[in-house]
């Protein structure tokens, strides 16, 4: 599924990939974004599998690559560990900020994915304002250029 955002006039929104296979935290990132009124693109994929082949299609096209990735840990067909060895080995998107956005307090999981190379570890917040403010965080952190205003 694709939810837009707000396209920028001049249509240079980011593409942000959204791995997660549970559908009411897709919605609500969607619902969240919308509310924060944000200039990107995003993208949603349930799985692993999904989420390796979306990755593949846009290294070998070059073609809507994301400016960042939400990475769920506990999914089916491939655990968020193991996309993130699988970006990480990949020349086209080694560079790529994952963020892995998991509802995991474990510090196990979060050792294990910065290991991996993720680039931050956030845990999924609770109540949807929490999570407003978290998408708008992830907009000024991870997707502002020096050009850009915040909308």
């Amino acid at each position: 599924m694709v939810e837009r955002n707000n396209r920028n006039a001049g249509g240079g929104e980011a593409t942000v990939l959204h791995v997660d296979d549970d559908p009411n935290d897709t919605a609500l990132l969607q619902a969240a974004s919308r509310k924060a009124k944000l200039d990107f693109e995003l993208h949603n994929v349930e799985d692993g599998e999904q989420a390796i082949a979306y990755l593949d299609q846009a290294e070998r096209t070059g073609v809507r690559i994301p400016s960042l990735i939400l990475l769920d840990l506990k999914m089916p067909r491939a655990t968020g560990v193991e996309i993130l060895r699988w970006i990480r080995r990949h020349p086209k998107l080694k560079g790529l900020p994952v963020i892995v956005l998991s509802g995991s307090e474990l510090q196990e999981d979060i050792r294990n994915a910065y290991a991996e190379g993720a680039n931050s570890y956030l845990v999924k917040p609770l109540g949807f304002e929490a999570l407003v403010d978290m998408v708008r965080n992830l907009r000024a952190e991870w997707l502002a250029t020096k050009d850009q205003s915040l909308a």
